[in-house]
């Protein structure tokens, strides 16, 4: 089965969402199998998310274009192995891209072999930074957010406030609270 998917970020691409519409028809994509979303790309994606729970093995999503279907290369890539988990194929008409085939599942392939390579290359140079920062002593790495608070988790213990209440005052997981009690003194559990 054919499914489509056609996606606007804005209201003044009303143009642009229609034609895609027009061309998934034109490719066969039934009514009923055809998804429309005007959401950004950057936010929650509910109808992307609904595509993906519909698709199923044997089916193949065709959306238009690369840009009306994921963010980045990395989103691009999670999509594409959710639908491989399936057993869906992934057209993509502006590139020229149908995993059914060899040479679509290569030039995914090599989509992803430069997405962990991007990644590694990333990781690299941020160890190289650390490094050097810890060198020049101007690394000390994250500060722990719950432990800056633990004078205010004792003080309010000790007022009898319990670990939960302590938690959603404070901001900080319960698990914290916790972690905290346990690091400067005995703590009474409290019932979950």
């Amino acid at each position: 089965m054919l499914i489509g998917l056609a996606r606007t970020s804005t209201d003044e691409q009303k143009a642009g969402l229609e034609a895609q519409v027009e061309t998934l028809r034109a490719l066969g994509v039934n009514e009923d199998h055809l998804f429309v979303e005007e959401a950004s790309s950057v936010g929650k994606r509910p109808v992307l998310e609904e595509v993906l729970r519909f698709c199923r093995k044997g089916d193949t999503l065709i959306v238009t274009s690369l840009s009306r279907l994921a963010r980045s290369v990395p989103h691009l890539w999670e999509i594409v192995q959710s639908l491989e988990k399936k057993g869906v194929a992934l057209r993509i008409l502006d590139l020229d891209i149908d995993t059914s085939t060899p040479n679509g599942r290569l030039m995914m392939t090599l989509v992803g072999g430069i997405v962990q390579w991007e990644r590694e290359i990333m990781l690299e140079r941020q160890r190289v930074g650390i490094a050097k920062a810890r060198k020049e002593g101007k690394f000390r790495g994250r500060v722990p957010t719950a432990r800056r608070q633990s004078t205010e988790v004792a003080k309010l213990k000790a007022e009898g406030i319990a670990p939960t209440d302590i938690a959603k005052r404070l901001k900080i997981s319960r698990a914290s609270v916790y972690r905290i009690l346990s690091e400067t003194g005995p703590c009474e559990t409290e019932a979950r």
